[in-house]
């Protein structure tokens, strides 16, 4: 399809998951906590968001992309993951999350980097302070993962970061569907 100047898509900035790491976790998940509870995306589209833009437009979205071209987004680093954690909290969840440990504070100044990136590029800032996390699902009602969070050990792999994708986010029909646009090398 022809990209025309009043094309609006649905954009985010992420880290991808290697296709290595979702079989892992994916069978890593299976074998210590069965079905997860709520709505769970499919290991496809798993991934780290930095900064979801929302809908936008032609226009600003090649302007992100020019501002993400020019930006110094760091080195390349290595990211390992953490236990499961759930927003706002265990005891009343309403998104299940595998956290990360290695490369948190590498991933916290890549974020940083995209904010400020994508603010300069006529975005409004994120209210929300950045939590790095892989989201496993989510819940609705809330319901107390406490014992599941507990329970879960450590998911014991890592990957290299060398790269931020930007992805557009297809709805309808089904789990979301998630289009890689651009990608943009650290280091």
């Amino acid at each position: 399809m022809a990209r025309t100047e009043d094309t609006v898509r649905r954009i985010f900035v992420a880290v991808d998951i290697d296709h290595d790491i979702r079989h892992g976790l994916a069978a890593h998940l299976r074998g210590n906590a069965g079905r997860l509870p709520g709505s769970t995306p499919p290991p496809a589209n798993w991934h780290l968001t930095l900064r979801f833009l929302g809908k936008t437009g032609q226009a600003g979205y090649e302007v992100v992309l020019s501002k993400l071209d020019g930006a110094d987004l760091g080195d390349a680093f290595t990211l390992g993951f953490g236990g499961l954690g759930a927003f706002p909290r265990p005891a009343r969840a309403t998104v299940l999350w595998l956290g990360v440990d290695r490369g948190s504070e590498e991933l916290n100044e890549l974020a940083a980097v995209v904010e400020e990136t994508v603010v300069s590029a006529g975005f409004m800032p994120e209210e929300r302070p950045f939590h790095p996390h892989l989201t496993l699902s989510r819940i609705r009602p809330p319901q107390d993962v406490r014992e599941l969070v507990a329970d879960v050990p450590v998911f014991p792999l890592t990957q290299q970061v060398g790269r931020v994708t930007v992805f557009e986010s297809h709805l309808g029909g089904g789990p979301a569907v998630y289009e890689a646009l651009e990608t943009f090398e650290l280091g």
